[in-house]
This record gives structure tokens, C-alpha cells and sequence, in this order.
């Protein structure tokens, strides 16, 4: 059997640990709902919202061979859902589910009105791939290998302890106290007992059958694109100081890294020379940085005392002054400072909490390793 081998042991886009650097990854997985996996028990099994994550992807919509008019039609889709997707990292487990199967359904409704049967066919090959051995606990998957309940059960106990595992590496690498080979070694064994307990488990013709639903294996190593699209710069309540107005849909083609701080801020000024240098290393190939202020105390919100900050910090970007916090609201921002990245095609692709080069960590220098790369493809 072996196609059935190569199905169990495919994780596509699932990551059953994030490391800390692309730890905002994991903040978007979320739990998954109980009408994704077709039982309330088994929405304490963690599946990432893979419809949301893969579809923007330049490779995957390849794969499903979108026309132009379709990849047109797709971004629109997408448009409609990825405001709220962003902002919902924030929430609770439960209220996150509920959010990621409304968000899910929004956007398979909308796909469905314009992807032929074939392409949606190969959709859903491609959602099966995504989340691996998992998917034996969707509910199309469950309905055509005929999984029963006993079978459901023992596959959502055995993935429950493969998280709480994985939570239990993460903690323990977060802390400094499991090294990055000792955890990769781990988590693999975590992997294999996993997918040992799918085989013990299946019927031969169960196996056979799960074997002919991912269709033709998909190299998901190919997709960049898992993010949504950057909130748009909103204009109510704000002032640009220098270089606007900008709208960020008018800047592809362009990369922009977009930096909220507050000027009396010392973890932001600690990463201002950051900024300045990417602006002067970068402009030139097509890097735009934009400086929201974003206030925080009573002098911050003084537009004279912001502006003379302005002058006396160096910036020569655009900055805008978000008074009402239009824009901190839009992105969900919870600390000051934060930076995110934008490829050409208006999609975050990273993004960096606090001062980059804390306690020795090296974020200004990963942080310029994706500026690279995005100006590159």
C-alpha cells in the first residue's frame, strides 16, 4: 500500500509547532468547528483553516489553473473575509472556531460561484493534502471511507495527545530548556505515532480509499502566500505628516513594511535606526516603510510635538498620525512597537512584536532576510 503511506505521512501545511520566530502562524491556525470535522467532539482536534491559508497562493492557483478573470474573482473573495480573519487571531478558542467556520463557509460560497467541477474537485484534494493524516476526521473524508464512531473516537484521542505534545516541545524550546535539534527529533517521533495509529486503526479497504481522496500529491512547499491581505490605511482620524496620502492598494508592485510605534516610546525608538536603515538600504528597489503613530500618551497626540519628533528621529518615510486609532483598531494591534511586512501583492507576510533585537535575538536581521526575499520574487 504504498499510496496509502504517502497519504498518512504528508502534513502539507500543517505545522504541529511553530517556532518562535513564525509563531504568528500558529495564531491563525485556531481550533477547527464542530461543522468542519462533523462532530463537537472533535473540535478539540486543532486543523488550521486551510481553505483560508491556500487559496491566495500564486501556486496553488496555479494548480487549479485559474483564469485570469477567476484569480480576479478570488482575490475579491478573499477580500471579503480577510479583515475579519486578521482580527480574529485575538479571540478565544471557542468564539475563534465559530469565526474560522463562518469565515470558511463565506469563502467556499463565494469560490463556488466561479470554480468549474473540476477545479473544485481538485480543491478539495488539495484541503485533504493540507491538513495530512487529519483528514480522516473531516466530515467528507469520514462519509466516503465510512469511518465509524468508534474509529472517530480513537483517531481524535490520539491526535489530542499528538498536540498536547507538541504544546509541551514548544513550551519547553520557548523556555530555552529543549534545544532545536532535541525538539525537531521529538516532534518527528510525535509525527510517527500519529500516523502509526491511522494504520492501526483503518480497515485495508478503508486505506484504499483514503488513498484515492488527496488525488495527485501536491508539493505544498511551493506556497508563500498563507496570510491576508494588509487592512487598508484608513483615513478617518488622521493626519499624514510627510509623504501621503498612501493607499497600500495603490502600492503593488511595491513592498511595504508598515510600523506602528509612539514617538516617547523607548522599545520604539530602540527600533528606529531599524526602520531608517531598511528605508535607506531598500527604497530604491521598491521598499516602501510607512510610520504610523499611533498615540499612546497626552503628548503623543500633540500633532506639533509629533511632527518635531518626526524631524528629530531621522524619518525620511511617509509617516501618518492615527489619532482615533483607525488603524491600530484595523490591524489589532496590541503593543507599541509593531512592524509588518507586505509583498507586492498586497499579502502580510511577516510580522515582529516588540523591540526586534531584545535580549540578543536577531528579528532585524530575519526581518531584512524576508525584506530580500519579497523584493526578489
Amino acid at each position: 500500500m504504498k499510496r496509502f503511506a504517502e497519504v498518512v505521512s504528508n502534513f502539507g501545511l500543517r505545522s504541529i509547532v511553530s517556532s518562535a520566530a513564525t509563531v504568528g502562524m500558529a495564531l491563525l491556525v485556531g481550533i477547527a468547528s464542530a461543522a468542519e470535522t462533523g462532530s463537537s467532539v472533535e473540535a478539540s482536534v486543532t486543523l488550521p483553516p486551510v481553505l483560508l491559508q491556500m487559496i491566495r497562493d500564486d501556486a496553488v492557483q496555479s494548480e487549479l489553473k485559474l483564469s485570469a478573470t477567476q484569480k480576479t474573482k478570488t482575490r475579491e473573495a478573499i477580500a471579503a473575509v480577510d479583515d475579519r480573519w486578521w482580527l480574529a487571531r485575538h479571540l478565544q478558542p471557542g468564539p475563534l472556531a465559530v469565526e474560522l467556520d463562518s469565515l470558511t463557509t463565506t469563502l467556499r460560497d463565494k469560490l463556488a460561484t466561479f470554480l468549474d467541477i473540476n477545479q473544485t474537485k481538485r480543491l478539495a484534494e488539495l484541503e485533504r493534502q493540507a491538513v495530512g493524516t487529519r483528514m480522516v476526521i473531516r466530515s467528507d473524508v469520514a462519509k466516503e471511507i465510512a469511518l465509524t464512531a468508534d474509529q472517530r473516537e480513537r483517531f481524535v484521542a490520539a491526535f489530542s495527545q499528538s498536540d498536547a505534545a507538541a504544546a509541551r516541545i514548544q513550551n519547553e524550546l520557548t523556555k530555552g530548556d529543549l534545544d532545536a535539534k532535541r525538539a525537531q527529533a521529538q516532534l518527528e517521533e510525535t509525527k510517527k505515532a500519529e500516523r502509526q495509529k491511522i494504520v492501526e486503526v483503518l480497515s485495508d479497504s478503508q486505506k484504499v480509499q483514503l488513498a484515492k481522496l488527496p488525488g495527485q500529491p501536491f508539493d505544498f512547499s511551493r506556497v508563500r502566500r498563507t496570510y491576508p491581505l494588509a487592512p487598508e490605511i484608513r483615513t478617518d482620524g488622521t493626519t499624514w505628516l510627510q509623504g501621503g496620502p498612501l493607499q497600500l492598494d495603490e502600492l503593488q508592485g511595491k513592498v511595504v513594511a508598515v510600523h506602528f510605534y509612539a514617538f516617547q516610546c523607548i522599545n520604539c525608538q530602540r527600533n528606529f535606526p531599524h526602520y531608517e536603515g531598511w528605508h535607506r538600504d531598500y527604497a530604491d528597489r521598491g521598499l516602501v516603510v510607512i510610520g504610523m503613530q499611533t498615540p499612546e500618551t497626552s503628548a503623543e497626540r500633540d500633532i506639533k510635538r509629533v511632527k518635531s519628533a518626526v524631524v528629530s528621529d531621522g524619518f525620511a518615510f511617509p509617516v501618518l498620525m492615527d489619532a482615533s486609532a483607525s488603524n491600530w483598531k484595523a490591524w489589532g494591534n496590541t503593543m507599541w512597537p509593531s512592524v509588518y511586512l507586505i509583498d507586492k501583492q498586497g499579502f502580510i507576510r511577516r510580522w515582529w512584536q516588540g523591540e526586534m533585537n531584545w535580549q540578543g535575538t536577531e528579528g532585524e536581521k530575519q526581518m531584512r532576510e524576508t525584506i530580500e526575499m519579497l523584493l526578489n520574487e
